[in-house]
């Protein structure tokens, strides 16, 4: 199965960037679908973007279109989430998660990492 590992979250203030990063395990990453969702206290997990293999393309949920960008490097086995023009709003656990096509769900979740947004 496929491990993966987030990193880069912490503490930014409204209007500020930050980018998120995350790990995956197994020589099939590079076929792999990968999403960005997350999880604020007291409401369900959300999604927020994913990114198909080298040559596919991406997809945004409203909220984020035009802030946030989805990004992946094959060669290191490793996706990103660049965050611009942060809002309170998105503060939550951010969560990378993996699928392998043609499953349509996302079988393979990391521990999370936080990302707080102050006004």
């Amino acid at each position: 199965q496929v491990q993966l590992v987030e990193s880069g979250g912490g503490l930014v203030q409204a209007g500020g960037s930050l980018r998120l990063s995350c790990a995956a395990s197994g020589r099939t990453f590079s076929m792999l679908t990968m999403g960005w969702f997350r999880q604020a206290p007291g409401k369900e997990r959300e999604f927020v973007a994913d990114i198909r293999r080298s040559g596919g393309g991406t997809y945004y949920a409203d909220c984020v279109k035009g802030r946030f960008t989805i990004s992946r490097d094959n060669a290191k086995n490793t996706v990103y989430l660049q965050m611009n023009s942060l809002k309170p709003e998105d503060t939550a656990v951010y969560y990378c998660a993996a699928r392998l096509p043609p499953l349509q769900n996302y079988e393979n979740w990391g521990q999370g990492t936080q990302v707080t947004v102050s006004s």
